[in-house]
């Protein structure tokens, strides 16, 4: 992402595994922070993948980093890893499942089926 003088402000990286999107990395740039601009990138992986067969977008952030942000976004709380010698450092795993989605990546074919 990048503002009107085409430096970079944002930026989000993701990968998939099967019929699942990791977002691995997502960044904004102090001074463009609370201006929705992580609400877009988030949204804009959710258009470039919806209706492609995927199932889910996962993440995991820190509790210093911003939980709070992701459940606004609508991703739904899985588990909390605590990390109980350095609290900031729990991790928070959300995901976000496609509605009505029919899966077809990452499924494989039966062995019995001729290829």
């Amino acid at each position: 992402m990048k503002n009107d003088i085409s430096e970079i402000v944002g930026l989000l990286t993701a990968y998939t595994v099967f019929a699942e999107i990791y977002i691995d990395e997502i960044w904004i740039d102090s001074k463009y922070r609370q201006k929705g601009f992580g609400r877009l990138l988030l949204s804009e992986i959710e258009k470039q993948f919806e209706g492609k067969g995927f199932w889910n977008i996962s993440l995991c952030t820190s509790e210093y980093q911003a939980p709070e942000f992701y459940r606004k976004c609508g991703f739904e709380l899985e588990f909390i890893r605590k990390n109980h010698q350095h609290p900031k450092l729990t991790k928070y795993f959300f995901v976000k499942y496609f509605k009505n989605e029919i899966q077809t990546q990452g499924i494989l074919q039966s062995c019995t089926e001729k290829i």
